[in-house]
């Protein structure tokens, strides 16, 4: 009897860098502003209290947006590592482009942009496990009115600045079985996913891909390869060396 030998885990955690290279702004671009838009007036719970149509329509330009971009180089070279390893992703981004380049296993830990659930369910079920993925979004555009079975409005099923990251649990679990870990897109500067790099076991061989130099500080302990890269070059980059180890 044969058994199959085990791929290796490979885990990528990956930030807003990966999809600002196929044309999507993200609002850490510049000024701050996320389209022109101050994250407060369109990302928390207090600006859907405030202005829910105004919410609504933002996120119909946002997956309108989504529609007019592919992905890049980086995401297709992840999703083609599937062939040898056990590649699983962490995403901060709320975008499909990992999906669309073939990834398999995607774990999305601030929601998704192309899909909504009732303003009254936080996500989770009675258990407080969170229920993944929400429900497509009915149409093109999500509007006020627009609802579910029980008659709740239908709101963005995004995890929100001040809402918790239901998916952190999960996230951290993933992380733990890497072989080996990348983090690509983020300057892993924001918590709770920054800790996440924290949870890989000892001996993963940890490496980052980054244009800034300045991204790898704080982390110099952990990280094993530091490429100074954009995503779509140094993430390439990267898989050839992962190939060849």
């Amino acid at each position: 009897m044969t058994t199959t030998a085990r791929k290796p885990v490979v885990v990528v955690l990956s930030g807003a860098g990966i999809s600002r290279e196929s044309g999507l702004k993200t609002f850490r671009d510049g000024d701050g502003l996320w389209e022109n838009h101050k994250v407060e007036d369109v990302a928390t719970p207090e600006a859907w209290a405030r202005d829910r149509e105004m919410v609504l329509r933002f996120y119909d330009q946002r997956r309108l947006q989504l529609d007019g971009v592919q992905p890049n180089p980086a995401h297709r070279v992840l999703a083609d590592l599937e062939s040898d390893f056990d590649v699983r992703i962490v995403t901060q981004n709320v975008d499909d482009l990992h999906e669309r380049a073939g990834s398999t296993q995607v774990l999305h830990l601030h929601g998704e942009l192309r899909k909504v659930r009732p303003e009254d369910d936080p996500g989770l079920d009675d258990a407080g496990t969170f229920v993944v993925g929400g429900e497509v979004v009915p149409g093109p555009s999500v509007g006020l009115g627009d609802v579910c079975p029980r008659g709740v409005q239908l709101r963005p099923h995004v995890v929100w600045f001040g809402e918790a990251v239901p998916m952190m649990e999960a996230a951290m679990e993933t992380v733990s079985f890497a072989d080996a870990l990348l983090v690509v897109g983020t300057s892993m500067q924001v918590y709770p996913a920054a800790g996440l790099v924290h949870c890989a076991r000892s001996g993963c061989r940890i490496a980052m891909v980054n244009p800034d130099a300045s991204s790898v500080i704080g982390f110099e302990s952990v990280v094993d390869d530091f490429i100074q890269a954009p995503a779509s070059e140094g993430v390439v980059e990267w898989a050839r060396r992962l190939r060849i180890a």
